[in-house]
């Protein structure tokens, strides 16, 4: 039984032909396989008025013949039908438009031939055609109907190579996101150049005589795409014919002949002449030919001397240089691949005698490197930088000082750079990269690390620790921060292994200190990566880390067994083991800070797990009074030391609502003028003094409210703030004083005697406190005769006559 077409309906004959079609587009595509018979001119047809280009109209029609066959059981296109008007010239195997509509890049045109393939019997070779449109098609339609039919093909027939591999990849939905497609999945190229050099180790003389030549060819080639996926692969081939040879101590020209040897060599100056390293597509070409110098150059090439390393050499600085003019989401693959080639370029060619480097090159590059971390362009700095950080330990040897000093000032906050978040957290990595290359030796600061240059670097790293810089971003701070960490492991973890004695007592608790801080702060992902620098510190033993705070207390409470099964990013596993350090007097400044930030976070999950950490670790000091005064000392040394910093201050308030609400305080209530109440109204006034952040002013008023249950001249100063804020310049802060100070009064119900409770409240409830200050201000002065403090007077303003 014939299959019917889609939508079931109904067969009903052609109003020009008679012939069947049960919808609008069978009607199409009777009318053009039975055309001669309508008498009917091919522009004359009504079903393709619409396609005015003749060219439109033969898509269409290879589009309705292979629909009509696939509908009909027609298994051959070729076969001449009775009365065809498309004959076998015609209508050519459908896949053939896709790259031809694709170069035109016609989304109309495009759009009516995305769905050839999808009924016909397509064979294996139309599979690449199929994932071309389906990655790179400009058309959203289009990418979509290409992987549809590549699955459908893939589904029915199973012949298509590595058919489930790239539906994996490349399905419906991953097509559908343009950024998916074109950063993602164009990655096929790269996997398919490793692949080549996998294949070239089994077939070592098919690769150098057969494939590389062709390779070679295609690198020129006008398409974007094979020009970018030969250079990758002639890259790859040649370094897995250096390996080869390289077992053999042979070297790679005895695979290679001159001929590709040439050829490899003049690839950069044939790009360079053809212009093809400027526009976006010359984004492709830089990346592709820094890898390609980083694997000839790792190959050994015979191009010592040569004009072509000076070549070389100008793009990976040019590339540096202008990192700014690359598009955001290409940049750090550039820079990855442009450092890794000059790593590779200067450890083979900038060699005079074993480790001992060239002065003249020496020289060049250091003092230009040097001079772009001052350029300013943050771009240009994070990859010279970067740069300086790959360079080989001879080209260090005797400038080691001078390259410190450049990159520490790169890491350095300055008011001109202060969003340059990116170039301080590549200049750390950098330092730390240095450390790693010129390794520990003492007496010889301009050759390695030692005791005279060491304190300057953790200064450095140290520094960054309090990088909380913001911009539209977000905490861009984190970025630095986490290049800090990560930089003070590693460079500890060397002196440890070398030099133990080099890391002093205040420096390691210092180091500990701030990285238990970030253990406890808010962000999931780097509250993870500072616990896992934290437990490595503190768990090495290859030697142990010398001078750790409270080791045994430390190896106690995180025992190395509970390392692994622990999940640093989940708010409830992570607060209620890091509030455990709150009991170890070193720790507690810096993990109550983390905790501060925290509690006072937008995320609920942790702001419920970090308060509920917080109130259990103070449930259990309650009736330690020493342990209480020590905790309350710490809270307002913070709040002191970050006084009319946006960042704590706002987040501490809110905490002191929560613990004076849970009653954390109580013991101090039955003291009158309390020292720490004392100092905590004091601090508190001087943090909204003429403030107009609408968040700080609402916690203030909840403190001062939890505040009046402190007896004695607390209580009465608290009373006058509120009293203060209800004739604030803002209605809703006036709105929101009176309305918690009516719910404070009821709840401490000792503030205000009981013959005047009634009437507070009821001017409180009563009086429209976002009426005019004229207005509110008479009320509030009657409140304050009832409430015992004085009225507040208005401050003359200065000129005023």
């Amino acid at each position: 039984m014939k299959p019917k077409e889609p939508g079931g309906g109904r067969e009903r004959p052609c109003s020009e032909c008679g012939s069947h079609g049960g919808s609008a587009l069978a009607s199409v595509c009777g009318a053009v396989v039975f055309l001669p018979l309508c008498g009917r001119g091919l522009c004359q047809t009504p079903c393709l008025q619409g396609l005015r280009s003749l060219w439109a109209r033969w898509v269409f029609m290879c589009f309705c013949r292979v629909r009509l066959c696939a509908w009909r059981g027609l298994q051959d296109l070729d076969s001449p039908c009775p009365g065809a008007f498309v004959s076998a010239t015609l209508v050519c195997p459908p896949v053939q438009t896709l790259p031809v509509l694709v170069l035109q890049g016609t989304p109309f045109l495009s759009f009516h031939s995305l769905d050839l393939p999808t009924s016909c019997a397509a064979p294996p070779q139309q599979a690449s055609a199929l994932v071309i449109a389906a990655v790179f098609d400009r058309d959203i339609n289009c990418r979509r109907a290409a992987s549809a039919a590549f699955q459908e093909n893939v589904g029915r027939q199973g012949t298509f190579p590595h058919g489930i591999d790239i539906l994996t990849t490349a399905d419906y939905f991953a097509v559908g996101n343009r950024s998916n497609c074109f950063l993602v999945i164009r990655v096929i190229r790269e996997l398919a150049a490793r692949a080549l050099h996998n294949l070239a180790q089994q077939a070592p003389e098919f690769s150098a005589t057969q494939v590389f030549p062709r390779l070679l060819s295609m690198t020129l080639s006008p398409d974007l795409h094979m020009r970018h996926g030969s250079i990758l692969a002639c890259a790859e081939v040649a370094y897995a014919l250096y390996k080869l040879a390289a077992q053999e101590n042979r070297p790679v020209t005895d695979h290679l002949d001159e001929q590709a040897v040439q050829g490899l060599k003049q690839i950069h100056q044939q790009l360079y002449d053809r212009q093809l390293y400027r526009g976006l597509g010359g984004q492709l070409m830089r990346q592709a030919v820094c890898v390609l110098i980083e694997k000839l150059s790792l190959s050994k090439m015979p191009f010592r001397g040569d004009t072509v390393i000076d070549g070389w050499q100008w793009l990976i600085n040019d590339t540096l240089r202008h990192l700014h003019l690359i598009s955001s989401h290409s940049r750090q693959q550039m820079k990855d691949a442009a450092v890794s080639a000059l790593a590779a370029l200067c450890s083979e060619y900038y060699m005079k005698e074993p480790g001992e480097a060239d002065p003249a090159i020496q020289e060049e590059l250091i003092t230009q490197y040097l001079a772009e971390l001052r350029n300013p362009e943050e771009m240009t700095r994070c990859g010279f930088s970067l740069a300086l950080g790959a360079l080989p330990g001879f080209l260090l040897k005797g400038r080691l000082q001078q390259v410190l000093t450049g990159l520490r000032a790169v890491t350095h906050t300055s008011p001109e750079d202060v969003s340059f978040a990116e170039s301080r957290r590549d200049g750390l990595k950098a330092i730390a990269r240095i450390c790693q290359t010129v390794g520990v030796k003492a007496g010889a600061p301009d050759e390695a690390v030692c005791g005279e240059n060491v304190s300057q670097i953790y200064c450095a790293l140290l520094g960054c620790m309090d990088d909380y810089t913001t911009d539209s971003r977000g905490d861009v701070g984190t970025w630095v921060r986490k290049a800090a960490m990560t930089s003070l492991m590693d460079l500890t973890l060397l002196l440890a292994r070398s030099q133990p004695e080099l890391i002093e007592a205040h420096t390691c608790e210092r180091i500990m200190c701030c990285v238990a801080q970030q253990a406890s702060e808010k962000i999931d992902r780097f509250r993870a990566h500072a616990a896992s620098v934290f437990l490595t510190l503190l768990h090495f033993d290859s030697p142990p880390i010398p001078h750790v705070p409270h080791r045994g207390e430390l190896e106690k409470l995180f025992p190395r067994s509970d390392v692994a099964s622990v999940n640093w990013s989940a708010p409830s596993q992570a607060f209620p083991r890091i509030t455990q350090l709150l009991g170890l007097p070193t720790y507690r400044y810096h993990v109550l800070l983390g905790l501060v930030v925290s509690l006072g976070g937008l995320t609920e999950s942790t702001i419920r797990h970090s308060t509920q950490s917080l109130f259990e670790y103070m449930k259990g000091i309650q009736s330690d009074p020493q342990a209480l005064g020590s905790f309350s000392g710490t809270l307002l040394q913070i709040f002191e030391d970050n006084l009319l910093n946006e960042r704590v201050s706002v987040p501490l308030l809110k905490t002191l609502d929560h613990v004076l609400t849970h009653g954390c305080f109580d013991i101090f209530t039955t003291e009158e003028d309390h020292p720490f109440a004392v100092k905590l109204l004091a601090l508190c006034k001087k943090e909204i003094k003429n403030s107009k952040d609408i968040q700080k002013l609402l916690s203030g008023i909840a403190v001062f409210c939890e505040m009046v249950q402190f007896p004695g001249d607390v209580r009465r100063q608290a009373l006058l703030q509120l009293c203060l804020l209800l004739c604030h310049r803002f209605p809703l802060i006036r709105k929101t004083t009176a309305s918690q100070v009516y719910e404070t009064l009821l709840t401490y119900s000792d503030v205000v005697g009981a013959d005047v409770l009634d009437e507070v409240v009821t001017v409180l409830s009563d009086t429209a406190w976002d009426a005019e200050l004229a207005v509110v201000r008479e009320q509030r002065n009657r409140l304050c005769d009832l409430l015992g403090v004085p009225r507040p007077q208005l401050v003359p303003q200065p000129g005023a006559c």
